[in-house]
């Protein structure tokens, strides 16, 4: 299915895009209940106080870009029935516990500019709850109930937004509490 907007045609995703991560991963609190246990490194980030939304978002996806080649992002809304999905009336997919996504096909410019009416996590923000290159090099999913996002991709990737005080990311293990010090669980 094609959806339009910005004056271009965009693909919508199907059950098969996002086949990698459905049923891959674990419930509890680890970094593995948002991203599947196939990185080299993995990493929660979340902005603080100090940073805008737009600011902080603008750091995690310049990171991100910086690290990977030019290719199509896959970018996931959450169907909450109170936040911005972007395209209403297309068809979901479900991830993690049956709950229902729009999946679309742009690219990072999408992510940083399409959501407009805020997300759950501080209702200003504009990211997808979910994206990650065509390649699967790296995903970015931050959960339901969470106030944070986990990260998963390649070790340069995770020490890239380590070393960005903007991105505020920490190196997680797989097995290891997603939680960053902090900050509480809803």
């Amino acid at each position: 299915m094609q959806v339009s907007k910005d004056g271009r045609s965009w693909r919508i995703g199907t059950a098969a895009d996002v086949g990698w991560i459905t049923g891959h991963t674990t419930a509890g609190v680890s970094i593995t209940t948002a991203i599947p246990p196939v990185f080299d490194a993995y990493a929660t980030t979340y902005q603080t106080d100090d940073v805008t939304a737009a600011t902080y978002e603008q750091a995690l996806v310049e990171d991100l870009t910086r690290h990977t080649p030019d290719q199509p992002w896959w970018l996931a809304y959450l169907d909450t029935g109170a936040h911005d999905v972007v395209f209403p009336h297309a068809p979901r997919v479900f991830l993690y516990w049956d709950w229902p996504y729009l999946l679309v096909e742009a690219g990072p410019e999408q992510a940083l500019t399409w959501r407009t009416g805020g997300h759950m996590r501080h209702g200003r923000g504009a990211l997808p709850d979910l994206f990650f290159p065509a390649d699967r090099s790296w995903l970015v999913s931050a959960l339901w109930d969470d106030t944070w996002t986990c990260v998963g991709g390649p070790t340069p990737v995770i020490h890239a937004l380590e070393r960005d005080p903007v991105a505020n990311a920490r190196q997680v293990q797989p097995g290891e509490d997603a939680l960053p010090p902090g900050l509480a669980r809803e």
